[in-house]
């Protein structure tokens, strides 16, 4: 038996070049100890690509291992993947990288990364000379995401060098690949967005200034009822484009997930009796809108100001776009087989030719409108945006008159020192 401190036979390992029992190799990471902590600085300061880290990547010491040291094969990571030696030859491509590159794997390993991946930046330079990355100076850390051609395709890269000590030659390249798609889909929804405000704009700012311009010259030849409506047409449109700057808002914290919800106390009931009186004043029959509420419903708790803007939403939708009998439905959202109420629903109903079935699936996108009556197609993806970050959800579907019908459902949400 062998009684010496574990230093003493570390100490006679490293001499013999023996293994010490639960040791690891030199330079390998694993779940023996610790992992050590980096050997330069540099590379402490800049996170690497998602996904890759100094185990999941073959290096030096695993050589070709398929689970990268962490149980992760390199095909399970959802963006390209190329790793290269410390002489500039690739020893991992993976399924993504092969996806974006359209070039198999086994063309590739063992190749020069200049050659495999025949990198140029927009103005048609090579970028691995621009770069050098195995050389110029030491103290770089690896290159930003930025969009390059490769065979003429566009392809978002960027660049980690793995150095084994400050300042020492890279060990190790590590480049990530992702296609072009998501962000072109990205820009051509926030050009779509920006030529929908600018029409929706145009309109009301039109109608403003050439109104305001009338009434300044020719004040004393207006009667005070022609002034009126030209005020309140003023105002209207001031009104409007508000509203327009407001959804617009909405839609930038939605998108970000910075849509704060101010949670108190809300009557579920006495905002949708508010929302009829209103519609009522402005004209539509009160018997066209019909209040059917079952008892009990559970306290809720959320955001009143949004919760208005829902409803006000999908009411104005019913009336604009429906016919008919408008019908609400306040009820609780769980159903008879659960005890408790899990939260409240809302239906909104209407008779008229309702929504195809071809476009239920596109109802709370951007841009959608269900007719040509108005509108700037952004309600219902605010409406939805706002019911999730209640937590709630909300569908669509055909109601039992044959019109649309809107459902959404909001948990109780009551705060956690009540709970």
């Amino acid at each position: 038996m062998d009684v010496r401190t574990s230093d003493a036979r570390a100490a006679d390992a490293r001499t013999t070049g023996a293994r010490v029992p639960g040791a690891r190799p030199p330079g390998a990471y694993g779940p023996a100890d610790p992992s050590p902590s980096p050997s330069s600085p540099y590379e402490s300061r800049e996170p690497a690509p998602p996904g890759i880290g100094p185990q999941s990547v073959p290096g030096p010491q695993s050589g070709h291992d398929p689970q990268c040291g962490l149980g992760l094969h390199p095909d399970d990571l959802p963006d390209g993947l190329v790793v290269a030696d410390e002489t500039g030859r690739i020893t991992c491509f993976n399924a993504a990288a092969a996806r974006i590159t359209d070039v198999r794997p086994a063309d590739v390993i063992g190749l020069p990364v200049e050659k495999a991946l025949p990198l140029e930046d927009l103005e048609g330079r090579r970028w691995w000379a621009l770069t050098d990355p195995y050389g110029g100076l030491a103290i770089r850390v690896g290159q930003p995401e930025r969009n390059l051609l490769l065979h003429g395709r566009e392809v978002l890269v960027s660049a980690r060098y793995v150095r084994e000590r400050p300042a020492g030659p890279v060990s190790r390249l590590v480049v990530s690949l992702r296609g072009t798609e998501a962000r072109r889909r990205t820009e051509l929804s926030h050009a779509e967005l920006i030529a929908t405000v600018a029409h929706e704009l145009r309109s009301p700012l039109t109608s403003v200034k050439g109104f305001t311009a009338t009434l300044l010259a020719k004040w004393e030849r207006f009667t005070d009822d022609q002034k009126r409506l030209m005020l309140e047409t003023v105002d209207a449109d001031a009104d409007r484009v508000t509203r327009l700057i407001a959804e617009l808002l909405d839609i930038s914290r939605i998108d970000s997930g910075r849509l704060e919800v101010r949670r108190q106390p809300v009557d579920v009931t006495a905002a949708v009796r508010r929302h009829v009186q209103a519609h009522t004043a402005a004209g539509q029959a009160s018997d066209r809108f019909h209040i059917r509420v079952r008892e009990p419903l559970p306290s809720l708790w959320a955001d009143p100001d949004k919760i208005d803007q829902v409803l006000g939403n999908l009411l104005e939708n019913a009336v604009r776009h429906g016919e008919g009998t408008v019908t609400i439905e306040v009820a609780p959202s769980s159903s008879p087989h659960e005890r408790g109420c899990a939260g409240t629903a809302v239906t909104v109903s209407d008779e008229g030719p309702g929504i195809p079935e071809e476009s239920m699936g596109r109802v709370f996108t951007r841009f959608w409108r269900g007719s040509k009556r108005g509108g700037t197609g952004l309600g219902l993806y605010i409406v939805k945006g706002i019911v999730e970050a209640h937590g709630g959800t909300i569908t669509v579907g055909r109601a039992p008159g044959g019109g649309a019908r809107f459902r959404f459902t909001l948990p109780v949400g009551a705060p956690a020192f009540m709970a």
